[in-house]
């Protein structure tokens, strides 16, 4: 009852907050001061350009910008803190520099607002670079509420779907996105410096090829005609080498129906660049000597602290072929097994998951993603890939069942991918259709035969080098970010109920604690008439036998979709005792991993461990599972985030 209590006199307090706010700039209007009809401020600098040259601009007269973060109100004279797009500087304004009326308006001015500010620069008693203001500007009115100072905005769910407020509240994340701008800079630099032409190719095509994923599907009305969201920029590129134009690049985003997790998110910007008259060699080249160039552009070192590692990108990129990495950290070697037969029965032997369609080069790479990934710390191109999964890369003429790929590997991620493109049209063809039997036996992401690409091969493409960077994994190697939606502006989120969210960003805004800004998702409501429930058991279960299912309280401390699993979640559960533990649940079809992040769950923790997709499960969590107008629904059962972690069910 208390707590009710509490929730309603907090609802208050915020919705008079925000009434006060509104109601001081009816005042300013009624006034003639509406800060809504200035159109312009001219600022001379910013608070960083004052604060690097005091020496030279030390009793000059200076117009700085920027949102009001902290004030401090002194009777005659008062502080305040301003932000600008660099930083922050502190202004003094006294009554007797702006004059009477324009202090009693300053006093008036909540964090939040936007002001320009006049004055000259000086530093305080306590050597602090400050301006003292002989002119306050009021550009723009804040009329909601910014998280508390003191607390700041640490919620990432309200972070990432705020990310207006994330900049104001966190410098860092500023100067992420910031650097974000510098690399993709860097990069139009450096390939305009090695006569790479930037071209623009379309995103709404009628066959989406070029990659191994599903693609976003829309309607074109004017056409009457369904198209795709484009999943790569490949074949438009391609169509370009075949029209004479020798060196090309794209940046843009592509779109794949997929999973979201820390390293993917379902929109994405890719780079994708073709070079005529060279092979995969000369892409390892130019993929070596870019890296260290925008490295050194960006970051003024070659040498990137990322997580727990160094990566130094100054050295030479050590080159492996498949075989051989997996041969070196699996033991074993795929050049010694003759057929899919025999690939398979290993794979059963090592715990290794694989579908029926797959053949042998299929569960090489299996073997390469399960046992050799994560030591790939450093930087390492991974070459010469098994033909079943390259579709569109040339053969190697000396071992046909591989293709002349590569991969660049660092810290364990797949940074980019680049083939001796493909050019023999008929070997194309055979490659389209042993793609559409993989798409008619099951394969979502196959891709199916594009004919006017075929043609323009068929018109000739000369030898050709390609390849494919993922700018946002780029990014986040250069800024030090854990997760691909610290490197995106808007990253995609699940859509919450509109009042839900405004309520809950609000009380967070008020108290600036991470419990209040969490957002959970709305309860739907459901019809019962619908549900269909299934029987009970009709055996019985002695107690003794129940008694020895462990039923544990657990905390959601990380989630994430597990690699080539559509319906695999993988939890990192704190479970009461000193020891993470590794749950997989089947339930990616209901939640998105972000959703359960923080959530109190029940666990079954005293199962014997059991392999999923390579990944050792300890446990079950618990589900209520019921059929709903005739298909299966499911909830993951949630808890009080007040029953601690261990809690033991009885």
């Amino acid at each position: 009852m208390a707590d009710t209590q509490n929730t309603k006199v907090q609802e208050q307090d915020i919705h008079q907050l925000l009434k006060v706010k509104r109601e001081k700039l009816a005042n300013l209007q009624e006034a003639g001061k509406d800060p809504f009809q200035i159109t312009k401020y001219d600022v001379t600098h910013h608070s960083t350009d004052i604060k690097n040259n005091f020496e030279e601009l030390e009793g000059k007269t200076v117009r700085i910008a920027g949102r009001v973060m902290s004030k401090r109100v002194m009777g005659k004279a008062s502080f305040c803190n301003v932000q600008d797009l660099p930083g922050n500087i502190q202004v003094y304004v006294a009554r007797d520099s702006i004059g009477e009326e324009s202090y009693a308006d300053f006093k008036k001015y909540d964090v939040g607002d936007i002001v320009g500010i006049e004055g000259e620069v000086f530093k305080t008693k306590t050597g602090e670079t400050s301006i003292h203001a002989a002119k306050v500007t009021l550009l723009s009115k804040s009329l909601q509420i910014l998280p508390e100072k003191f607390h700041g905005l640490t919620n990432t769910d309200i972070r990432y779907r705020q990310r207006y407020t994330d900049l104001i509240m966190n410098q860092d994340v500023k100067d992420t996105f910031v650097k974000r701008s510098r690399i993709i800079s860097a990069i139009r630099r450096y390939l305009d410096g090695q006569g790479f032409l930037e071209v623009e190719t379309p995103m709404l095509v009628s066959n989406a090829g070029g990659a191994a994923a599903r693609p976003f599907e829309t309607h074109y009305n004017a056409l009457d005609e369904d198209v795709k969201l484009r999943i790569s920029l490949e074949l438009y590129l391609k169509r370009l080498i075949v029209g004479g134009m020798e060196r090309v690049f794209e940046i843009g985003r592509v779109f794949r129906n997929e999973g979201l997790d820390t390293r993917h998110n379902p929109e994405f910007t890719l780079m994708e660049l073709y070079q005529a008259y060279t092979d995969y060699y000369g892409m390892m080249d130019l993929t070596e000597n870019m890296f260290r160039y925008v490295a050194q552009e960006v970051c003024g070192t070659t040498v990137i602290p990322y997580a727990e590692e160094t990566i130094d990108l100054g050295k030479p990129f050590e080159r492996l072929t498949m075989v051989d990495a997996v041969k070196k950290y699996a033991g074993v070697d795929f050049d010694q097994i003759p057929d899919t037969a025999a690939a398979k029965k290993l794979a059963d032997e090592k715990g290794v998951h694989y579908e029926e369609r797959h053949a042998k080069g299929d569960i090489l790479n299996l073997f390469f993603e399960e046992f050799v990934e994560e030591h790939l710390i450093q930087p390492v191109f991974i070459m010469d890939h098994p033909v079943e999964i390259s579709p569109l890369t040339k053969r190697k003429p000396d071992k046909p069942d591989y293709v002349e790929r590569f991969e660049l590997f660092i810290y364990g991620r797949e940074m980019c991918n680049a083939y001796s493109e493909l050019n023999d049209p008929i070997d194309q063809r055979e490659r389209f259709k042993a793609q559409e039997a993989a798409l008619a036996a099951g394969d979502e992401e196959a891709n199916t035969t594009d004919e006017d690409f075929m043609n323009a091969l068929e018109i000739g493409m000369p030898p050709t080098g390609g390849i494919g960077y993922g700018i946002d994994r780029l990014v986040m190697l250069l800024t030090n970010s854990p997760a691909i939606r610290d490197v995106l502006l808007f990253p995609t989120m699940k859509t919450l109920e509109p009042k839900r969210a405004e309520n809950k960003a609000e009380k967070a805004a008020v108290n600036g604690s991470a419990e209040d800004a969490t957002v959970s998702a709305p309860s739907v409501q459901i019809d019962l008439s619908k549900v269909k429930i299934e029987p009970l058991f009709a055996d019985d279960v002695d107690f003794e036998t129940f008694s020895k299912s462990d039923f544990r309280v657990v905390k959601i401390e990380a989630c994430e979709a597990v690699p080539k699993s559509k319906k695999l979640l993988k939890f990192t559960l704190n479970d009461g005792t000193d020891r993470k533990r590794t749950i997989l649940s089947g339930i990616h079809e209901y939640y998105e991993p972000e959703e359960l992040v923080g959530k109190t769950c029940v666990a079954i923790t005293n199962l014997p461990p059991r392999k999923m997709m390579g990944i050792d499960s300890e446990g079950m969590l618990i589900s209520a599972v019921y059929e709903y107008d005739g298909r299966e629904g499911l909830n993951l059962l949630m808890l009080d985030d007040s029953i601690p972690a261990g809690a033991k069910l009885y």
